[in-house]
């Protein structure tokens, strides 16, 4: 049974979100009727309750969808109000429907963009993961992020070639570390306040650590929002070899941990925007004639369901001109036209930047 203390502050934070004009897919989802069905369920394994689920997006109004799953089984115990939140997201990835499996294509079918080099500043393709048998950020132990950490730093330890480089520990980090990886946009802070309200940054910064290659093109970051996040970058726009490093990388890393996979969902993350494929491919671009014309750029993205953010990602504006534009559909697609869909649509964008 849920305690009196949790079923409280649910009712108070329901009725305060109900009478506010936020926009997030909570309050489009969260009926009442919704509501009253979830709010004294639990998880089985950790206990998990609604109020886990939805505290971040309770305390701010802002958040555009205002939800987390505290375990994977939440996906499941909560999901009257995880399904039509994922569909709405996901551009229409019903309850119904089954996730393909996994499917990296051919990978040398991606090349460079922007071979000129003038438009593309830097390319980026990251993926989330989380630890079979871990629960995630809200209900780990101490000792289950050191766990964790140890494992990860053991596994990357071991890649060989490209990504071979070395795991910084963000507990006694020198101020010379950290500041070296935060020149090279490489570290982490502690969450944001979405994440913070969700209770995703407990026990800070133990557990948490930072790979990278001695290129500095790969990284992985252990422990910030999801167990892992793995990400190949660099300047220009060649996406294939961008795309090439990180599925190597991935095939690598699983042979040695097991990830969490669910047959409908594909692979398990801590926020449902990042679930299926995980699949993030973004680039960094210049088009300032677009740029005059946000309505035309939207639309156009749109097409291609792209994402467009500002310079410095979610919540920023565009600094010079510059936006950071990436694909939005994770689930209902394989990895590959995760991928594809983004390559198609930056190639259009540049078209028509250098028709107008």
């Amino acid at each position: 049974m849920v305690d009196a203390a949790v079923l409280e502050k649910l009712e108070a934070g329901f009725a305060k979100l109900a009478a506010s004009d936020s926009k997030s897919l909570l309050k489009k989802y969260l009926t009442k009727e919704v509501f009253d069905n979830l709010k004294t369920k639990k998880t089985p394994s950790f206990g998990s309750t609604l109020l886990d689920v939805i505290q971040s997006g309770l305390e701010n109004h802002d958040s555009g969808v205002g939800i987390y799953a505290p375990d994977a089984e939440a996906y499941a115990v909560f999901a009257d109000l995880f399904d039509p939140i994922i569909e709405d997201y996901h551009g229409g990835f019903k309850k119904t429907d089954k996730h393909p499996p996994k499917d990296w294509g051919d990978v040398d079918t991606l090349g460079n963009l922007d071979p000129a080099g003038e438009y593309i500043i830097s390319t980026r393709v990251r993926c989330g993961r989380s630890m079979q048998g871990y629960p995630f950020n809200p209900c780990l132990t101490e000792a289950q992020y050191k766990e964790m950490e140890d494992k990860v730093s053991s596994t990357l330890s071991g890649l060989e070639a490209e990504p071979k480089g070395q795991f910084y520990l963000l507990t006694g980090m020198t101020k010379e570390v950290q500041q070296k990886l935060i020149d090279d946009h490489f570290l982490f802070k502690e969450g944001d306040r979405f994440l913070q309200a969700a209770n995703a940054c407990r026990f800070w910064p133990t557990g948490r650590g930072i790979y990278h290659n001695d290129a500095k093109t790969f990284l992985v970051w252990c422990n910030e929002e999801d167990h892992l996040r793995i990400i190949s970058m660099q300047m220009g726009g060649d996406l294939g070899q961008v795309y090439r490093r990180l599925v190597t990388a991935v095939n690598d890393i699983e042979k040695r941990i097991p990830f969490s996979h669910d047959d409908r969902l594909g692979f398990l993350t801590f926020c449902p925007t990042n679930l299926g494929t995980t699949v993030r491919a973004s680039v960094h671009i210049k088009v300032p004639k677009l740029a005059a014309d946000k309505a035309k750029l939207e639309e156009v993205a749109g097409k291609y369901n792209l994402q467009v953010r500002g310079t410095r990602g979610e919540h920023t504006e565009a600094e010079g001109g510059v936006y950071d534009i990436s694909n939005k559909r994770r689930m209902g697609l394989t990895e590959y036209d995760a991928v594809k869909e983004m390559n198609d649509g930056i190639a259009e964008l540049i078209k028509l930047e250098s028709s107008l």
